[in-house]
């Protein structure tokens, strides 16, 4: 009787038995299936996500030195330090994972700080040295504003290419091209110059008889007709307002009353002194764009159109087409003045009075 009931009772001990292992073999699958998920959403955040994550509305550029030999770890440990990347160690296994890790740059690297992942690795990779990059100067960039654009581009760096484009200021012709990463800046310079040269030939093709007549009564060439026009491009910002104040400038170079005489008077040229000059000028001690009335009065200031005759000792911005084309063709007219009424535009006089009660009715909102 008694071992009738132990060989019933056997296979319930055994299905028991089963039915554990079973439910650690659901729960061994269910903690593999949520470390397959997991892993996946890591990858999928490492190779979509991250790439895009990071960069900063300022980039800043830094020349990173690469050792030969250096591992992968060892150059984002370098990265890390000099601020390029917050987690090195991620940066390393998404380098790995996009096979970058084969082909990183050695020796001195041209990178930025507040570039996102992706653009990072772009610097970083070997195989990309003959990458093109675009690049955009709008008109009226000067060469300081050209070096920061071509910096972050990674083109060259801002030293590099402000000692290349020394006196070239005005014939860097504002345009977009693409140039590759780690360029020479003097064939940067050289391409920008010829490109001035192409796109300006026929304008003085068209104009030749003006600049004739500008020679014959001021003495001027092309150079001092593109030094004016930079003049004209930081002042109108209106494009139908070009002509108007070519020709205002005009009249106070020719100008026999306007006092005082053969002075342009352009707030910009001061701007521009202090950007190129400013050990020069006690007054453009601090500058961070906003003019003073002591940088008016301050005849240090070689740029200074205030305290000095005639034009700027070089153009101030590289001009574009249509202020160069304004100066060749001016608009006809008796204006010597001109102030801000709003929205960018200017109200013109012929007078002093006439100015005067023009600048009373822009201060009192009139």
């Amino acid at each position: 009787m008694s071992a009738a009931r132990k060989t019933k009772r056997a296979p319930k001990r055994g299905r028991k038995r089963a039915k554990r292992r079973g439910g650690a073999l659901r729960l061994v699958f269910r903690a593999l299936g949520l470390l397959v998920v997991l892993a996946i959403a890591a990858l999928a955040w490492l190779l979509l996500a991250y790439p895009r994550s990071g960069g900063g509305a300022r980039v800043e550029s830094v020349v990173v030195r690469i050792a030969e030999g250096a591992t992968v770890e060892e150059i984002t440990a370098e990265l890390g330090r000099e601020g390029l990347v917050e987690h090195p160690r991620v940066f390393a296994v998404y380098l790995r994972l996009r096979g970058f890790a084969g082909s990183l740059r050695r020796g001195e690297v041209l990178l930025a700080r507040g570039l996102t992942p992706a653009r990072l690795a772009g610097r970083l990779d070997g195989r990309r040295v003959d990458h093109l990059v675009r690049v955009t100067f709008p008109e009226g960039s000067h060469r300081w504003d050209m070096a920061r654009r071509l910096e972050d581009a990674g083109v060259c760096d801002v030293p590099a290419f402000l000692e290349a484009s020394e006196g070239a200021e005005g014939t860097l012709f504002p345009d977009t091209y693409e140039f590759r990463i780690q360029r020479d800046p003097a064939r940067v310079v050289a391409r920008m110059q010829r490109t001035f040269e192409r796109r300006t030939e026929e304008l003085r093709e068209r104009h030749a008889a003006r600049l004739a007549e500008l020679s014959r009564d001021l003495g001027w060439t092309f150079r001092e007709v593109v030094a004016l026009a930079s003049v004209v491009e930081k002042e109108a910002a209106v494009a139908e307002e070009r002509r108007t104040i070519a020709g205002v400038f005009l009249n106070r170079l020719r100008s026999e009353t306007f006092r005082p005489r053969h002075r342009l008077q352009a707030d910009p040229t001061v701007s521009y002194g202090c950007v190129a000059e400013p050990e020069r000028a006690a007054s453009c001690a601090g500058f961070r764009g906003t003019i003073t009335r002591a940088m008016l009065d301050d005849p240090a200031n070689r740029y200074n159109t205030y305290r000095h005759g005639g034009l700027p000792p070089t153009p101030i911005c590289n001009p574009g087409l249509p202020s160069i084309e304004a100066v060749l063709d001016p608009e006809p007219h008796d204006y010597l003045y001109f102030v801000a009424r709003g929205q960018g535009r200017h109200r013109f006089s012929a007078t002093l009075d006439a100015h005067n009660e023009a600048v009373d009715a822009y201060r009192d909102g009139r």
